[in-house]
């Protein structure tokens, strides 16, 4: 090419923003704010920096860097005829990202004339995001990879709150890959204390903890692992008279029984409440999981269990024995389908009960169907309000003493 013809080829700033706006239309800011409220609603892609992006922008904005523009338009809207406002902090760089859009095949984008400038300059409503902290993104940085988390994901598990029914064998694994992720809050109900024989298996707990409050010792731990979760303690008797109360305060809850009275009692607390429960039970080798949510349409725990097996026929695994290491996979799924519901990604165990077989290494899932008569859940539910579960279980006085602060 010779030197008249590369001079043919050259564009001014000015000639090259005039060809993108020969090419891409744009829109002024209060044809934006109108169109908020169209349907189809118009997908809002905002391509300034992360400086400018926390100072503010336009409500329902996705956040895409003009640097990741091509790269990442497809997980915001894969749509190509869908309709998309580019916006910048003036109105130039969403001019040039509008154009290489179309030049992807999208047929449907404008930008937004002015930008984010003149969306606040005429006092148009616009959002201040929380953001994390400069650590919180080391901390959390092969999160904010994945496109179903993100940041916005990391911060909605940051506002969240789990509840954990027990810090034994289920409890300890699932509470600390919680507190990993960056689950916010963090609530522990257990009346127990850290026995030699908790070691084997609950790895919350270490030998200088024997005799210590297992809710003390599991907070210590768990602020260790990530000082950003906040633990609450329930050293308390879950009962009908608190169950209700505690559960309440959370948004979801695992639970790590291993006694029928309690079983009962969060499964019907947890209906009462509208709170989703991830339950799990153990038992030598074998291990199932499963999520009780009749609000989206699935069982509770008494669709599965009406009636709770007579006294003694199902041994605890103080009597019959656990294999260590089962409760860390089955504790560890629970803390999986808890962190998918909190961001509302993939499809949880609703309806459906995995189990597993540690001896051959086999993973079944059962279909888990709604109970129309269920008492609690059902058509016509007869259960309103928590009952005596101990007397409901068939356990004698000592017995139930012992089960209710068991926890597997």
């Amino acid at each position: 090419m010779t030197i008249s013809q590369q001079t043919r080829y050259r564009r001014t700033r000015d000639q090259l923003l005039a060809a993108a706006r020969a090419q891409v239309p744009e829109v002024d800011v209060y044809t934006v704010a109108q169109s908020l409220d169209a349907r189809p609603r118009p997908t809002l892609v905002d391509i300034r920096e992360r400086d400018e992006w926390v100072q503010g922008h336009l409500p329902g904005a996705h956040f895409v860097p003009r640097g990741y523009l091509e790269l990442r338009i497809e997980e915001v809207q894969p749509d190509r005829d869908a309709p998309i406002i580019v916006y910048c902090a003036g109105g130039v760089r969403s001019l040039l990202g509008a154009r290489d859009l179309q030049a992807m095949g999208y047929t449907n984008v404008a930008s937004m004339a002015g930008g984010f400038n003149a969306w606040k300059n005429n006092g148009l409503p616009f959002v201040v995001p929380r953001i994390l902290s400069d650590e919180q993104r080391t901390r959390y940085s092969r999160h904010l990879l994945i496109p179903e988390v993100g940041e916005a994901g990391q911060l909605k598990l940051l506002e969240s709150k789990a509840l954990l029914i027990g810090a034994g064998g289920l409890g300890s694994p699932a509470a600390l890959y919680l507190a990993a992720a960056g689950v916010g809050t963090l609530g522990i109900v257990d009346f127990d204390r850290v026995d030699l024989s908790n070691l084997q298996r609950q790895i919350l707990h270490g030998h200088s903890d024997i005799g210590r409050p297992k809710v003390e010792s599991a907070a210590d731990r768990l602020r260790e692992v990530n000082p950003d979760v906040q633990v609450i303690a329930h050293r308390e008797r879950l009962d009908s008279s608190n169950a209700l109360d505690i559960i309440r305060q959370y948004d979801i809850v695992l639970n790590g029984s291993d006694n029928f009275p309690t079983r009962y009692l969060v499964n019907d607390a947890c209906v009462l409440a509208g709170k989703p429960l991830v339950d799990a039970s153990i038992f030598i080798f074998e291990g199932q999981v499963t999520v009780y949510d009749p609000r989206q349409g699935g069982p509770c725990y008494r669709c599965l269990y009406p009636d709770p097996p007579p006294p003694g026929e199902v041994p605890s695994c103080a009597e019959a024995g656990v294999l260590g290491v089962l409760p860390g996979i089955v504790g560890s799924v629970q803390a999986m389908e808890a962190i998918k519901y909190l961001l509302e990604i993939g499809e949880p165990l609703l309806g459906r009960l995995l189990m597993i077989d540690a001896l051959d290494m086999s993973f079944r899932i059962l279909k888990a169907p709604r109970d129309p008569a269920c008492p609690v859940c059902g058509d016509h539910p007869t259960v309103r309000e928590l009952i005596d579960y101990e007397q409901f279980c068939g356990l004698p006085p000592r017995a139930v003493a012992t089960a209710s602060n068991g926890h597997e």
